[in-house]
């Protein structure tokens, strides 16, 4: 494995750019170590995960990785597997494609390949990126499904546990494109100490090892934070009634922006050719 990694956590809303610049596929493909990569796929997402793990293996080949092998695990008993965890232990960069999140988490959770690919990527020791389903895994809550359109409401997402690989927040892809936002503050209201991030379809939420937050891709990214909310009415209604909350901090982020995850606070520059970043 190449001894020098730029590592991230890549967080993707969904229907990334698989044919044209490909920016935040290629970005995953640096920073899993470029021509040294060796890069693991797991389509366990997808109800055709040969089909959409080869499409994966025939990009990151085409890029030039050294190995683009896709492990696909379609049964729990296969995250036991020897020969899986010494591939996922010695691997540059982890890829999960998207489908239902539901059966991405019931096929890898408490798997001894899950729990590898966990901590290597918390660690900085791997880049791991996550696309629609594999977005939606990140946290340690997830949005397992809901509705849109409506005002929030307890009815309008449906709840589960996540990998757990960013503890802290709480994800929602195809953002704008399918108007979630009242989706994702039906579920943060319930989880007032966790980060909303929704993130738009070609667009990435990148994380790195010091707490910054970058925004990569066409669309944007809106994190919500209920830190300072003062008021909610989310425990006195019934589960259709809407709800209601005060103080409830909200930043759009494009591509360039940076966040602060530790301050939670968005970091701008003066100009675009200054070095520097200061809090906005």
């Amino acid at each position: 494995m190449p001894q020098s990694l730029n590592t991230a956590i890549m967080v993707i809303g969904g229907a990334e750019d698989k044919l044209h610049g490909r920016e935040i596929l290629r970005e995953f493909f640096w920073r899993s170590g470029g021509s040294d990569a060796r890069i693991a796929i797991i389509p366990s997402a997808s109800r055709e995960p040969v089909v959409i793990g080869n499409r994966y293996q025939t990009i990151f080949t085409d890029m030039g990785a050294q190995e683009a092998k896709v492990l696909n695990i379609d049964d729990r008993a296969q995250g036991d597997l020897p020969e899986l965890q010494e591939y996922v232990s010695e691997c540059s960069g982890v890829f999960l494609t998207g489908g239902d999140q539901l059966r991405l988490c019931g096929l890898l959770s408490d798997t001894p390949v899950m729990d590898i690919v966990r901590s290597r990527s918390q660690s900085g020791e791997i880049a791991l990126a996550g696309t629609s389903a594999g977005a939606a895994v990140m946290g340690y809550h997830m949005i397992a499904g809901g509705g849109s359109g409506e005002s929030p409401n307890h009815s309008l997402v449906d709840m589960t546990l996540g990998l757990g690989i960013i503890p802290d927040i709480l994800v929602d892809q195809h953002f704008h494109n399918r108007n979630r936002m009242a989706r994702l503050m039906s579920a943060i209201v319930a989880h007032p100490t966790l980060l909303g991030i929704g993130i738009d379809e070609d667009t990435c939420a990148m994380f790195e090892g010091d707490g910054i937050l970058q925004v990569l891709g066409k669309g944007a990214v809106t994190i919500i934070d209920p830190g300072e909310m003062t008021y909610t009415n989310q425990a006195e209604v019934e589960k259709t009634d809407p709800l209601s909350m005060g103080n409830l901090r909200l930043h759009v982020l494009s591509a360039g922006c940076r966040f602060d995850l530790r301050q939670r606070s968005m970091l701008i520059r003066k100009s675009r050719k200054s070095a520097f970043w200061e809090r906005g």
